[in-house]
């Protein structure tokens, strides 16, 4: 069954999904990002091509060629993946596809209706059972060394 975290308290949430998506690339899980729209994906894109400052973190978009060969894969809108293993959600609703990865990932910003959209979500995947895990980004940033 699919395993759950939300990472609650972001400042930056497209800055938390790189560096959740370099994590489990540097741990051999390969992710893909799911956005809400075009505008966001492209500004992950640029984002991740300085991220980290001294390199970059390897990304195409889920509908490339070389998609199955990619750590970080970029989607908007889509439902065909090259692979299961983590989705970093940035949505603001629970995605329908969600359960065909081992691990979601949900990032919550810190501002309040991204709080209560957030809840609404962790209510979701709780009434249906799934494991969950809460990492609070506000009280401890992001844990080092733990996997992602």
């Amino acid at each position: 069954m699919t395993k759950v975290d939300f990472y609650t308290g972001s400042t930056d949430k497209l800055r938390t999904a790189c560096q959740l998506s370099h994590k489990a690339m540097q741990n051999g899980v390969r992710a893909v990002i799911s956005t809400h729209d075009a505008a966001t994906g492209d500004a992950l894109d640029k984002l991740l091509w300085h991220y980290p400052a001294t390199a970059f973190i390897p990304h195409c978009r889920s509908d490339a060629g070389e998609a199955a060969q990619m750590p970080v894969v970029l989607d908007h809108g889509g439902e065909k993946f090259p692979h299961y293993d983590l989705l970093i959600s940035l949505h603001n609703e629970c995605v329908p596809f969600f359960s065909r990865f081992e691990r979601v990932i949900e990032i919550i910003g810190s501002d309040a209706e991204d709080r209560r959209l957030g809840r609404e979500r962790f209510k979701f995947y709780r009434d249906r059972g799934y494991e969950l895990r809460h990492i609070d980004l506000s009280q401890t940033g992001l844990p080092e060394a733990q996997n992602s």
